[in-house]
């Protein structure tokens, strides 16, 4: 519990974040190109790194990792306090190294520690405790902002800094430097990515991934100022109800995302249909109105909470065991992307088509992601 509350902490920056860099940016003068590059480093770095953090996490040890990462994530979120648009993209990348060790470091944890039929519960638990900032975090950051100054956002932020390195140094964790060679652990990197190029479930979980966080990435990046064209639409509210019920949805369904290393392709096809569903009613919710502006949200929110722990779960149990760590950080690097692709690819289509036109790709790019997972086969296991 110490473990899942630390990741609370390290993630309630960002419930703020994801509100503020894009309306600060904005008011800066920098458009949906722009505020999609500063919103997309941070989960393309996240992407470079996760492969590595578990090499790194292996050899080092999880505690002097940890500690080290929490000061690099306090400078981050301080440096959000006193720069403009170029400190903004520096601090999303030391934030994006942050993350990929950390989140390594305590899903990992999480595998070892549990049981094989309580995989997807533990991994739900602590996307849970990720999530649940971005409840209350929303709406602090829109009061934040309407209340005409940043002295709220500096405190909060140099807050959120001091309180995570503090409870963070103080938090055991198992687990001891297992030292070796370099070159012994550069080739079993190589010998890893090979099996990953070969590996059909790791491929198929890594395109479903792929693109269904673009969808997710692009409402996260572009949501606080879509909202403003909606009449009477509030982000912070739609971010918030977004939020819930992913938290809830992961409370009550925990028990009933697979865990037995069978491929329910169905199952996933349906996740991936809700989430092509939620973001056509987002593009649509300028001429459609209010209701099905939160509906969408209600909507992407419960495929995002269904989707990553199926695929991550499922992929414990069919990859190689001696290359598992590196291949899920792997998979991790491919929801990274597709996160940071929502920002980076969007922005210019958005600048392009506006952000319903945006919205509308994103539609037919999850869409298509359901029909693979539904052709992708039965209730089966699927051979490594």
């Amino acid at each position: 519990m110490r473990l899942y509350a630390l990741a609370l902490l390290f993630f309630s920056a960002n419930s703020i974040l994801n509100v503020i860099i894009p309306l600060r940016s904005e008011a800066l003068g920098a458009n949906n190109t722009i505020i999609g590059l500063i919103m997309g480093a941070y989960m393309l770095t996240c992407m470079f790194f996760r492969p590595w953090a578990g090499q790194m996490i292996h050899r080092y040890g999880p505690i002097l990792v940890l500690r080290i990462l929490l000061i690099v994530n306090g400078c981050a979120l301080v440096l959000y306090t006193f720069t403009g648009l170029e400190g903004y993209a520096a601090a999303r990348i030391l934030q994006g190294i942050c993350t990929a060790f950390f989140s390594m470091a305590l899903q990992i944890g999480i595998i070892d520690a549990l049981p094989e039929e309580q995989r997807s519960q533990g991994l739900s638990l602590y996307s849970l405790f990720t999530y649940m900032p971005t409840i209350i975090g929303p709406l602090l950051a829109i009061s934040i902002w309407e209340g005409g100054g940043m002295n709220g956002f500096t405190l909060a932020m140099i807050g959120i800094a001091l309180i995570t390195a503090v409870f963070g140094y103080s938090v055991p964790m198992q687990g001891a430097p297992q030292h070796g060679e370099a070159g012994g652990e550069r080739s079993v990197m190589k010998e890893a990515l090979r099996a990953g190029a070969n590996n059909r479930p790791l491929l198929l979980c890594g395109a479903l991934m792929l693109s269904l966080s673009v969808v997710f990435g692009a409402v996260t990046a572009f949501v606080p100022l879509y909202a403003k064209e909606v009449s009477g639409g509030n982000a912070g509210f739609y971010l918030m109800l977004q939020a819930l019920v992913i938290v809830l949805t992961r409370f009550v369904l925990a028990k009933r995302i697979p865990s037995d290393g069978i491929w329910h392709a169905r199952f996933v096809g349906v996740v991936c249909t809700l989430g092509a569903v939620g973001v056509l009613l987002l593009s649509l919710s300028v001429a459609w109105g209010l209701g099905v502006f939160y509906a969408a949200a209600v909507m992407i929110g419960a495929a995002q909470a269904l989707l990553y722990p199926t695929l991550t779960t499922y992929l414990t149990f069919v990859l190689p065991h001696l290359y598992r760590n590196v291949l899920i950080g792997l998979f991790i690097a491919t929801a990274d992307l597709g996160v940071s692709l929502g920002g980076l690819a969007m922005g210019p289509i958005a600048d392009g088509v506006t952000y319903s036109g945006m919205y509308a790709v994103c539609a037919v790019l999850a869409l298509l992601a359901a029909l693979l997972a539904v052709m992708s086969g039965g209730k089966r296991r699927i051979n490594v």
